[in-house]
């Protein structure tokens, strides 16, 4: 019996995985580097980072450094001034928190993760929050969704992970948790084969969890 939901921040809560898309070509650019779609979903698929093609080039730590602080600056600044909420997922986590314990398991830094959730509007429905900061390793590894069990006390087969990526599947999997995976138009290139199951939005969950 599932008692334990465990949700993935972008691009299942909140529609920020382009901004931050964008924010890395911006700060790529300061360096005279491109980083197209196809790149960069590849670097999202396995965890690594963009930064690799600049240290091929030649570019010192601190240069690396400067431009990755710019990005996150850039990032940021969209954070702030775009709209980032998805239409229902509010409503969903207000049916859901009354039955289930949830926790939200990220890959962002928890300086972005606050900026997005400044208002508490959907994080309110949360027991807690990790964030990058919370766990040795980040995504595919399986370290993020072990230390949510670890903290809930909970067993894997009491647990569902809500996942939009690849490296977030992989990371569910890799620690023996089932994983239902939310499309995304922004991630819908990704080998979702190991989903325990597919839904076409948030709005769905509910119904599907009648089910398990």
């Amino acid at each position: 019996m599932i008692e334990f939901l465990l949700f993935d921040n972008d691009g299942v809560l909140v529609e920020t995985e382009p901004w931050y898309y964008q924010a890395n070509i911006e700060a790529l650019d300061t360096l005279h580097l491109t980083l197209d779609f196809q790149e960069y979903m590849q670097h999202m698929t396995h965890g690594t980072t963009v930064w690799q093609k600049a240290l091929d080039r030649g570019f010192s730590h601190s240069r690396i450094e400067e431009a990755r602080a710019f990005r996150n600056e850039r990032y940021g600044h969209y954070l702030r001034t775009q709209p980032l909420y998805i239409e229902g997922v509010e409503e969903v986590l207000e049916k859901l928190s009354k039955r289930y314990k949830m926790a939200i398991v990220t890959t962002s830094r928890r300086v972005d993760f606050e900026l997005i959730h400044h208002d508490k509007r959907l994080s309110r429905y949360f027991e807690f929050v990790l964030c990058e900061e919370d766990y040795p390793r980040a995504k595919p590894h399986p370290d993020p969704y072990l230390t949510a069990l670890t903290r809930f006390g909970a067993q894997s087969h009491q647990a569902l992970v809500i996942e939009d990526s690849q490296r977030g599947l992989t990371a569910a999997v890799a620690a023996n948790i089932p994983c239902v995976t939310v499309h995304n138009a922004f991630t819908a290139s990704h080998d979702f084969s190991q989903s325990t199951h597919r839904i076409a939005s948030l709005k769905e969950l509910e119904e599907l969890l009648t089910t398990l």
